[in-house]
């Protein structure tokens, strides 16, 4: 049949292909831009030569409960020693670094790598060159490398900015290079770049504060490579000596050992199931929505009956009327798909804008060629799906017999409403599995909310970084009293109520972890203990926080200056070594073997640290400036996170303020992630909020295509029984009971999807089970609730079509045909 035929037949009913259209561009444009987040995100390869040889070169240390330890310099020395299987390995780490002398001071983000992992990546210099061996050496000229965008923004795009130099830290760098525009370092977004500088001779076994990466030599497998560095490892172990203070067996007992993975593995973490389940979820909208289409086309079918039979009659074959009646449908679809492509395009937008921050490659998610191909793809598919049973159903039957039925002795036989009987059921069941999914993630998100985080209010906690470097304040006692003197400046401003600062921002899952050793505990000659989490903390903190002091009491700038060895330690630490709070008050602690006893003098309440969702760890808090801590005559803690509580929090003037503040003590000190503690905390429940809220309109979307089946079928089935509403009306039968009879039959089908839909969630949502937190995949409360919701909503659709049928006239409805 000729599309121009199929066009104007289904303009001649503009109400039906509205309807249709609409429905269809929207279970098609959720598809399809739900497909172009996983094709940018999950399908695409990383945009390197030969990616699949690129490497994460990540160790596990499940002695000490570690599974993602990262890499270390010794390690990487060993690698580049011993390897069977790299062409090249490397080593990089994120920073933040304050610049001055170009316009306003200000932190920037940036990368440390060693000279090998740009060449690892492809990378290309646009001008300049990259870093070579020497540049990573102790005693080499200071240098740097710009990113294209920083290069444009900071210095026009003028390639004589090579060779010029730059104030980092308070030190003069040498640009050397720029990077191409098309160059990604993973999911970073750098501004410059610095060469990693080691010492070979200074390596110790220890110092995970590094990522690595690693190209395999051709044909090489992951599992041929993980094999070759669980047999360096031992050798590592045995190449470089220990820290002061620890032993080789510490490390032997840790089980240190290889966890090399796919580099896109580990870019992409663990958000492919959430992704696959929205896929899921929204794919599950189509069928509803194609069901819901497919209803229509029943109608439409069955108003054309005595058309089709009359042209059954004069010679055309069951392959004919089939062939028109599915090149309708898949007209439709096509149709379907091309508005639910712009659909797409806007709900891509959105999408974009719920995504949590912590989404790897945004930047490869747009709307291709492979997005459109798949989305003319499911929308062919859905066109032949949905027109798929009236062809079967009128093609097929013995349509001659139509012409030969009377209008008023025809009625209408179970067999005529089966199918969009069916059809219904199946969309109250999918409608059930994704609302009881919705339901599933309310909860989570209820009880993720529900958790104390440890401290209090975030809404007034401002969060600004500083870095002190050492050209600005050499000697621990300057940077002391600098830090000091900004708190009180800050202090000083209106509307600040306390102020402290950290060296780790709670919920942000960053810090140090290293063990602690406790006296009177007994420790086998060269075992680890357990990894702590280390923070380096002002006083006044723990009021800036709202942390709770259970025992004892917090820091003074006495003991900062005096450097007394003393700790303090959270609330789990104390009871986990020494069964209460109040027990811990007067223990001592050490970061090693050879370390400095530190006595403990307060004890804290627990922090969460890596999300709500994750147990609060065990910490160990250190005074920001110690003698002969970590193998450091003089330590001090140079970068810090200051934490202001104000009812003035977020707004610019504040932050304007708090700048001159810091400015008025150190001019050339640039704030840096600039946040609200809100913004930390919201962060963390990121990834359960995106998948909440698109959960939540896919249900929601499921709901109304349900509901509107419901109402379709139960309005149809009054149109269809005019005759017998008239006959009973007129024999007396009462409103209640006439509208009962519809919304019976409504809550009847209903019952079926929702009794179908219950099992195939109870099946399905084990699936969702990494998403949810404090509430069980098979939750009785959700399921009840979801279900009798449905079922009353199904009630209330079936109601509202059944009211027309008790405003029939008896002497109209028995003269009906």
């Amino acid at each position: 049949m000729k599309l121009k035929h199929v066009i104007r037949r289904l303009l001649k009913t503009p109400l039906f292909t509205a309807i249709t259209l609409l429905t269809l561009a929207i279970g098609i444009g959720a598809n399809s831009a739900i497909f172009a987040v996983i094709n940018g995100v999950l399908l695409k390869p990383l945009p390197y030569p030969h990616p699949e040889q690129l490497v994460d070169v990540n160790h596990t240390a499940p002695g000490v409960g570690m599974r993602d330890a990262g890499s270390a310099p010794f390690l990487n020395y060993t690698y580049k020693d011993e390897s069977r299987v790299f062409q090249g390995v490397g080593l990089w780490r994120s920073d933040t670094d304050s610049v001055t002398g170009i316009g306003q001071p200000e932190e920037v983000p940036s990368l440390d790598v060693t000279d090998g992992i740009l060449p690892i990546l492809g990378a290309q210099p646009e001008y300049g060159r990259l870093f070579t061996e020497q540049d990573t050496l102790p005693s080499s000229a200071d240098t740097v490398i710009l990113m294209y965008g920083y290069w444009q923004s900071k210095f026009g795009g003028d390639p004589s900015a090579i060779g010029r130099r730059m104030i980092v830290n308070g030190k003069a760098r040498e640009i050397i290079g720029v990077l191409p525009k098309s160059f990604q370092f993973l999911d970073r977004k750098p501004s410059i770049i610095f060469p990693l500088r080691f010492d070979r001779q200074k390596t110790f076994l220890g110092n995970f504060s590094y990522q690595g990466i690693g190209r395999l030599k051709p044909g090489v497998s992951l599992e041929q490579a993980n094999a070759d560095a669980a047999r360096i490892v031992p050798i590592a172990l045995h190449k470089f000596p220990a820290f002061p203070g620890y032993s080789e067996k510490m490390f032997e007992d840790a089980k240190l050992g290889p966890n090399l993975r796919l580099l896109k593995q580990s870019v992409l973490g663990d958000i492919g199931g959430v992704l696959w389940v929205l896929m899921g979820t929204v794919g599950m909208v189509l069928l509803i929505a194609c069901a819901n289409v497919a209803n229509l086309m029943l109608v439409r079918a069955q108003g054309r009956e005595h058309e089709l039979a009359i042209r059954a009659a004069l010679g055309a074959g069951w392959q004919q009327i089939a062939r028109e009646l599915l090149s309708e449908s898949v007209a439709l679809g096509l149709i379907g798909g091309v508005i639910g492509i712009g659909l797409a395009m806007a709900g891509l937008q959105l999408l974009l804008s719920l995504a949590p921050a912590n989404l790897p490659r945004l930047e490869q998610i747009s709307m291709d060629l492979p997005t459109i191909a798949f989305t003319l793809g499911i929308s062919l598919l859905a066109g032949f799906l949905f027109g798929l049973l009236p062809a079967i159903k009128y093609a097929g039957r013995k349509l001659s017999l139509t012409l030969r039925a009377g209008g008023r002795s025809m009625s209408q036989s179970r067999e005529r409403h089966h199918a969009r009987n069916t059809l219904v059921v199946v969309q109250v069941a999918l409608a059930l599995v994704l609302l009881i999914s919705s339901g599933l993630m309310i909860r989570t998100f209820v009880a993720l909310r529900h958790v104390v985080p440890g401290f209090t209010n975030p809404g007034e906690l401002q969060i600004v970084g500083i870095y002190t470097p050492e050209s600005y304040a050499k000697e621990p006692v300057s940077v002391i009293r600098m830090q000091q003197n900004i708190l009180d400046k800050i202090a000083a401003i209106p509307g600040v109520s306390s102020v402290g600062y950290t060296s780790v921002v709670p919920m942000t899952g960053l810090g140090w972890h290293d063990p602690v050793f406790a006296e009177g505990h007994d420790y086998v000659e060269g075992t680890i203990p357990p990894l702590r989490s280390y923070k380096f903390i002002s006083p006044g903190l723990l009021q800036a926080m709202g942390n709770t002091l259970i025992a004892g009491r917090e820091f003074t700038w006495a003991d900062i200056f005096e450097k007394r060895p003393i700790a303090m330690v959270s609330d789990n630490f104390a009871r986990e070594l020494w069964g209460s709070p109040q027990a811990a008050l007067g223990k001592r602690i050490r970061e090693n073997l050879k370390g400095t006893w530190r006595e403990v003098v307060g004890v804290v309440s627990d922090e969460r640290d890596d999300g709500v969702n994750q147990k609060a760890p065990t910490v160990a808090f250190w005074l920001p400036m110690m003698d002969h801590f970590e193998g450091d005559e003089s330590f001090i803690q140079r970068g810090f996170s200051l934490v202001i509580r104000s009812s003035r929090t977020g707004s610019r003037n504040f932050v304007e303020e708090i700048g001159r503040a810091v400015w008025a003590v150190n001019p050339n000190l640039p704030l840096a992630n600039v946040r609200t503690m809100s913004e930390v905390y919201s962060k963390s429940l990121a990834r359960t909020s995106f998948a909440l809220v698109m959960l939540a309109i896919a249900g929601a979307m499921a709901l109304l295509l349900g509901l509107a089946g419901i109402y379709g079928v139960i309005s149809y089935s009054v149109s269809q029984r005019t005759r017998e509403i008239g006959i009973r009306m007129a024999l007396g039968a009462r409103n209640q009971q006439v509208t009962g009879m519809f919304v019976r039959h409504g809550s009847a089908l209903a019952g079926i999807g929702v009794a179908i839909g219950l099992a195939i969630a109870f099946l399905l949502m084990r699936l969702m089970s990494s998403l949810l937190f404090d509430v069980k995949p098979v939750d009785p409360l959700t399921y009840a609730g979801v279900a009798l919701g449905l079922a009353a909503a199904a009630a209330l659709a079936s109601y509202i079509p059944a009211l027309r049928a008790t405003a029939v006239d008896p002497v109209d409805a028995l003269r009906a045909e």
